[in-house]
This record gives C-alpha cells, structure tokens and sequence, in this order.
C-alpha cells in the first residue's frame, strides 16, 4: 500500500524523523570533536596570555601574530614560571591549570558575596618580570575579556583583547594591533592610587606619547566600547587589588 505523501500527518512524521536523524548525528559529531574542541580551546588561552605578555610573532604594524599552536604548550611553559590562585583576600596558592579557570564565573561569583578563584600568571621574559591577570566585561553588543600584563610598578607591559559580537570595523578593533599596542607603558597608578587606564574620546594624544595621563586613545564610533575596556581594566584592578599591594613596589 503506498504510503500517500500529500496529509499533513507525514509532513510532522518527516519532519520529526529528520530532527531526531540530524540532531543524533550532530550530538555524535559534537561528543567525538569534544577533545579536539578543548585542545583548541587551551591553546587558545596559552596564546593570549603569551601574547599580552609579548611573547608572539608580530612582524611590523601588521595584523596580530600568535605563537603557531604547534609549539605554543613549549612556549608557555617556557615563559610562564608559575601560575597561582588568588582569594578576596590577596592569599594565593599554585595551581599549573590556572589557565584554564573560567574568568566569568569567578566574577559572578564575587558579585554574590561568596569567595573566588582568580588566576595570576607569572611571567619572564628577557630577564624582566611579568604578571599576567585575565579581564571580563561588557561591550556594546555582548561581552568582551582580555589579558594585561604588569610589572611590579604597576606599569603596563600588554594587552590583548577580544569580544564575542563587536560592531565590525568599529568596537572590534579592540583587538586590532594600533589600539593594543597604545596600552604598552602605560601606568595603572595615578598619585600612588590606582586609577586604571581610560579609552578617552578628546584624548589630545593620538600618537600616545605620553605614558602618565592614564588615557589611550578612543576608537572612532565604538564609545560604548571603549568605555567597556575601561570599565573591565578597572573591575580587573578592584578584585586583585589586594594581591597587587604584596607585589607593588
């Protein structure tokens, strides 16, 4: 007996075999791809920190250049000395996985009174030392996080930024090489408090000569964001604050 394909009775039975075919093959796929997806995902983070720290392949002004994934695990371990957990309170303790705590949640966490993880990676490179802290916060469209890297003056030594759904050509260049870069000698510290670093429209130094006014230049029609960046360096400052006063000098 042919089975007649004009009721709508088989348009719903089709459909549903089809969703539970696809949707079988792609939790299959996603469970066989699960390690690839959190190698990829370590490297990722390996690369960022390495990066804020100026550890990367940068050639000129060009685009940003990561260590290739290959051999980014040896850099890391090369560069990055030691990586701790730090409280509320400032106490830290060693954890070689540091890397791999999810930034977010500890913040929320701190939101809701209770205590946090908060990764520190200590760095050296070129004989100078390095302190590497992760960032989250807000854009425009939805969240934006990062890493900058420190000396014990406060003085900044890197950045690198990135963002989920940042306008194209505008707010999305935080992560371009012209706007990071701007932040490298920058102070976090204004009158021996600390004041962050501000993405200022009217800045009066668009070539970033000078390294004290605690400002870089803003990006052209992406205020929110930059306002974002500001606000995420100064929560990042907020929650370590303890721990940077048993570095600083």
């Amino acid at each position: 007996m042919a089975v007649s394909t004009d009721k709508n009775s088989y348009t719903v039975i089709f459909a549903i075999i089809m969703v539970i075919v696809v949707g079988s093959v792609l939790a299959f796929l996603a469970s066989g791809l699960r390690p690839r997806i959190d190698e990829n995902e370590r490297f990722e983070k390996q690369q960022n920190i390495l990066y804020a720290m100026g550890v990367n392949q940068n050639e000129g002004d060009g685009d940003v250049s990561f260590i290739p994934t290959d051999i980014v695990e040896n850099e890391f371990s090369k560069y990055i000395t030691k990586q701790l957990v730090v409280n509320a309170n400032g106490e830290t303790s060693e954890d070689d996985e540091a890397y791999l705590i999810d930034m977010k949640k500890q913040l929320s966490m701190l939101k809701e009174g209770g205590d946090a993880r908060l990764p520190v990676f200590i760095g050296e490179r070129d004989g100078k030392k390095s302190y590497v802290l992760p960032m989250h916060g807000k854009g425009l469209w939805d969240v934006i996080w990062g890493f900058i890297s420190i000396d014990e003056n406060m003085v900044v030594q890197g950045v690198y930024f990135d963002h989920k759904a940042e306008t194209p050509g505008l707010g999305a260049n935080i992560k371009m090489r012209f706007f990071m870069d701007d932040f490298s000698g920058e102070s976090l510290l204004e009158n021996g408090s600390y004041a962050g670093i501000a993405v200022a429209k009217g800045n009066n130094d668009p070539l970033n000569n000078d390294k004290d006014d605690n400002e870089v230049d803003a990006l052209a029609g992406a205020t929110i964001t930059g306002n974002g960046v500001s606000a995420m360096i100064k929560e990042t400052l907020k929650v370590y604050k303890p721990y940077l006063e048993t570095i600083r000098n």
